[in-house]
C-alpha cells in the first residue's frame, strides 16, 4: 500500500523539514535558494573561523539552517531575512539560542551602522542578486567586520577577486580590494541548493587589510571604468569626475608617473594605483 503524501516521514534535512512544515514555496524573485546539504556548513564555519567573541552578520537567513547553526557559535547574531513569509521558520530555528537578532527588512536599506553589537564577521549565503552590492555595503558601513564568507554566483566570486588584465576585472574588484584580501575559497556544487538555481556557485573569503575606499576613490573607480572601451583619463572626462581643470592631461601625466602608458585602460591599474592616481590628481 502507498503512503499518502502526509502520511510520508517527515524529512530530518532542517531546510527540507521547514518547507514541508510551514508551506513554503521558494521566490525566484528574491532569489531564494536553501541550502539543503548540511555538510556545507562544517566548510562555511571552518573558513569564517568564529570564535567566541564574534558577532555574525548573516544577511538572507532563508529557513534558518545557517542560522540555526551559527548562533550557538558567537556572542550574538544578527539575521537578515526580506521574506515575512520565513519569519516562522527561521524563529524555530533560532528559538533554542536567545543570543540573536532577526531584522526582517531588505538589507541594502537597513541602518548597519546603527546593528547592536556591532558585527565583526559577515557570513551568509546571500541572495544572488545583491551579493556583490551587499559586500561592498558591509565593507564601507561595517568598519569592525574583519572576516566575510559569503556564497554567491560563481561570476560574483570571481569578479570580487578578480586581477588587473582580465575581463572579470573591474569596479567591484577594486573596491574590495582596497579594503580586502579577497579569495575564491572554494567551488559549491548546485545540488546543496533547492530550488536546484541554474548557476554555479562559490564561497568567497575576504579578509580585512584596510579601510573602505573614501566616496571620492569610489567615485574614480566608477568613472574610470564607465567607459572600458576608452583610455583611463578619457573615461574619467566622459563620466564626469570632478578632477579640476585639464583633467585628461593631468590624469596621463600622472598615470605615467605610475609606470602606465598615458592611455592605459583602466582595468591594467592595480587596486592601490587608484588611490595613488587620487592623490596626484588632488595634489
Amino acid at each position: 500500500m502507498t503512503a499518502t503524501v502526509s502520511e510520508r516521514p517527515a524529512p530530518t534535512q532542517p531546510s527540507l523539514r521547514r518547507m514541508r512544515e510551514h508551506g513554503v514555496r521558494p521566490k525566484r524573485d528574491l532569489g531564494q535558494n536553501f541550502l539543503v546539504d548540511s555538510n556545507i556548513l562544517g566548510v562555511i564555519e571552518r573558513l569564517a573561523e568564529l570564535e567566541p567573541g564574534d558577532v555574525v552578520l548573516e544577511i538572507g537567513g532563508g529557513l534558518g539552517v545557517l542560522s540555526e547553526h551559527l548562533a550557538p557559535r558567537c556572542a550574538h547574531l544578527h539575521v537578515v531575512e526580506i521574506d515575512r513569509a520565513l519569519v516562522p521558520a527561521l524563529e524555530e530555528a533560532l528559538a533554542a539560542t536567545p543570543q540573536h537578532t532577526l531584522h526582517v527588512g531588505d538589507a541594502l536599506a537597513l541602518d548597519l551602522a546603527a546593528l547592536d553589537p556591532a558585527p565583526t564577521k559577515v557570513v551568509a549565503n546571500l541572495p544572488y542578486g545583491i551579493a556583490a552590492t551587499a559586500i561592498l555595503r558591509t565593507i564601507e558601513e561595517c568598519p569592525q567586520v574583519t572576516r566575510w564568507v559569503a556564497m554567491t554566483q560563481r561570476e560574483v566570486g570571481e569578479r570580487l577577486a578578480a586581477r588587473p588584465g582580465g575581463a572579470l576585472y573591474g569596479v567591484p574588484s577594486v573596491l574590495a580590494q582596497l579594503a580586502c584580501e579577497v579569495e575564491v575559497a572554494r567551488a559549491v556544487s548546485r545540488t546543496v541548493f533547492s530550488p536546484v538555481p541554474n548557476v554555479d556557485s562559490v564561497l568567497v573569503r575576504l579578509d580585512r587589510t584596510g579601510p573602505a575606499p573614501s566616496p571620492r576613490l569610489r567615485r574614480l573607480v566608477q568613472a574610470a571604468f564607465a567607459h572600458r572601451r576608452k583610455a583611463l583619463a578619457r573615461s574619467l572626462v566622459t563620466a564626469g569626475f570632478d578632477g579640476g581643470p585639464d583633467l585628461r592631461v593631468r590624469a596621463r601625466a600622472a598615470l605615467e608617473a605610475l609606470g602606465h602608458p598615458a592611455d592605459v585602460r583602466a582595468e591594467r591599474l592595480a587596486p592601490e594605483q587608484f588611490a595613488d592616481l587620487l592623490e596626484r590628481l588632488d595634489a
